[in-house]
């Protein structure tokens, strides 16, 4: 009954601005600590932001200064508001618990920096 759903993906020009969101379902969302995933074509998934329970944060280092990641726990959301899009970015974003518990994976958002 695990769900994760991403949203809020589209085509943006460098230097815009973009938020998603990450919904999930068949957790006890306020102790998971969460994160960001992305997944460019031809390269592995990396983790670019995490938020503990306590609600602190870390950053990738391609992503630090651009992107921040939040919760809601009264909405079981995780959000990315990512500024100062690169076309570097470009790709498809998901959300998981970045930890040896690590959910199914949802079919993530598509993100795309380009004019």
């Amino acid at each position: 009954q695990v769900q994760l759903v991403e949203s809020g993906g589209g085509l943006v020009q460098p230097g815009g601005s973009l938020r998603l969101s990450c919904a999930a379902s068949g957790i006890i969302f306020s102790i998971r600590s969460m994160g960001w995933y992305r997944q460019a074509p031809g390269k592995e998934r990396e983790l670019v932001a995490r938020i503990s329970i306590t609600s602190s944060t870390n950053y990738a280092d391609s992503v630090k200064g651009r992107f921040t990641i939040s919760r809601d726990n009264a909405k079981n959301t995780v959000y990315l508001q990512m500024n100062s899009l690169k076309p570097e970015d470009t790709a498809v974003y998901y959300c998981n618990t970045p930890t040896t518990a690590t959910m199914p994976w949802g079919q993530g958002t598509q993100v795309t920096v380009s004019s």
